[in-house]
């Protein structure tokens, strides 16, 4: 055990150092399992990941949703959504952030990257807060804080991840996150609505859309449900239209959104051939550096397994006779550090491998577990000095102070901290759904 903890502060100090995690694992991984084993038997065990990691059929749902998302984003589905957004909720005072945040929450339903959809929704909300006179905290915070909601609303490609690592139900992550994700979305209105009430100048009124254009820009975003539908009602076997009967699996699942993201994107006219070729580059890029994380990650955690720490973390908790409560306590409070220093993926990979088996052994559900370490993760993604989002937001809209993204970003992570207290203590609003399908 005291190898592993050493490993886990070797990890930490070369990330400190600016090395990539994924080779930062993969090499500390790769050290103390020569040490505690063999040479022989590190390079065998680095070789056969590799293999098993590039022909491994689960993770084809990876790259799938990743071009799915980026078909959708070429498609211009997001304008569809903010509009739709918009025409119920622009009236009231902070009406256009909380539009921001239900668009976000749309797009995030047919992209799955936290990252892509704070990127997209910026370039869409963005000037329409401005043209109506939004303080840019609050513009930017609601931007940023609505992204995060990609990682958890089905499809989602952190979900598929968490999956792949513990041997999770992706198709159980995925409807538990649906609850969650609707949970987040209110708090998020009601953070917005706490701002405007301090301060009414932050996010004035705009004007009442008639119900002619609200039924028009309804009618807009059908594209929008039909993907989510084929996707999610294909993976639970519920897309049962005649003479359509179709039950997918996680990767069949992925192929049709991705194929629908691109039948949808050319017949809107958005998708050129240079477009289609960017977007096969992009996949591929976020792909291979997706698979290279994940090959450092499993190397560590073989190591970490061979060293004795999830035994350990389990021998100390039955030793010094610990409740399960105060041990998960200490593990979001773990989270909530490391997401200070450590972006999203590198965090999730780091740490499920440690404390998935302990969290299973103290007779939690590993589907509710997810759930809750994506929630954390989420928190990461606005929590300074890393938060990807608002650095995201920062490259699109370089006019402001990422001092005043962080200042906008406050409400939204306290409401993210209530509500990660809500899941902990009420678990049935994660498992809910799962336990019923």
């Amino acid at each position: 055990m005291i190898e592993a903890l050493v490993g886990f502060s070797a990890v930490l100090a070369l990330v400190l150092l600016r090395m990539p995690i994924a080779f930062a694992m993969g090499l500390v991984g790769m050290f103390g399992y020569m040490h505690l084993n063999s040479y022989r038997g590190a390079i065998s065990m680095v070789g056969r990941l590799v293999i098993d990691t590039t022909q491994n059929y689960g993770l084809s749902v990876v790259p799938l949703f990743i071009l799915m998302g980026l078909f959708v984003n070429k498609g211009g589905l997001s304008r569809e959504l903010y509009r739709a957004s918009h025409a119920f909720l622009g009236h009231f005072r902070g009406g256009l952030a909380m539009a921001t945040i239900c668009a976000c929450a749309g797009f995030s339903a047919i992209c799955g990257s936290s990252l892509a959809t704070a990127a997209t929704m910026s370039k869409v909300a963005m000037p329409q807060m401005r043209r109506f006179g939004y303080d840019d905290s609050l513009s930017t915070a609601s931007i940023a804080a609505g992204g995060t909601l990609g990682i958890l609303i089905p499809p989602s490609v952190i979900l598929v991840i968490y999956g792949l690592l513990t041997e999770t139900s992706i198709g159980k992550l995925f409807i538990a996150g649906v609850i969650p994700g609707l949970l987040g979305v209110l708090c998020y209105l009601a953070a917005v609505r706490f701002t405007v009430a301090r301060r009414p100048q932050a996010g004035p009124a705009g004007e009442r859309t008639t119900w002619a254009d609200r039924g028009r820009a309804l009618r807009s975003v059908w594209a929008v449900l039909l993907l989510f539908f084929l996707v999610i009602g294909g993976l639970y076997g519920t897309f049962d239209v005649w003479p359509l009967h179709l039950a997918f699996s996680p990767t069949e699942a992925a192929g049709m959104g991705a194929m629908g993201a691109f039948v949808v994107a050319l017949a809107r006219g958005t998708l050129t051939v240079r477009d289609t070729f960017e977007v096969l580059r992009e996949t591929a890029f976020t792909t291979a550096s997706l698979f290279t994380v994940l090959i450092g990650a499993w190397v560590f955690s073989n190591f970490v397994n061979l060293a004795g720490l999830p035994e350990g973390l389990r021998a100390l908790v039955t030793d010094y006779a610990v409740s399960p409560a105060t041990v998960m306590v200490l593990i979001l409070l773990v989270y909530l550090l490391l997401g200070c220093v450590f972006e999203s993926l590198s965090m999730l990979l780091l740490t499920v491998p440690i404390f998935f088996p302990l969290v299973v052994s103290l007779g939690y559900d590993p589907v509710w577990f997810g759930i809750i370490v994506v929630v954390v993760t989420e928190i990461s993604l606005i929590t300074p000095p890393v938060g990807l989002n608002v650095f995201v937001l920062r490259g699109v809209v370089p006019d402001v102070s990422t001092g005043t993204v962080f200042r906008g970003v406050t409400p939204f992570w306290v409401a993210d901290i209530f509500r990660l207290a809500l899941l902990v203590a009420l678990p049935w609003l994660a498992l809910a759904l799962p336990n019923s399908m």
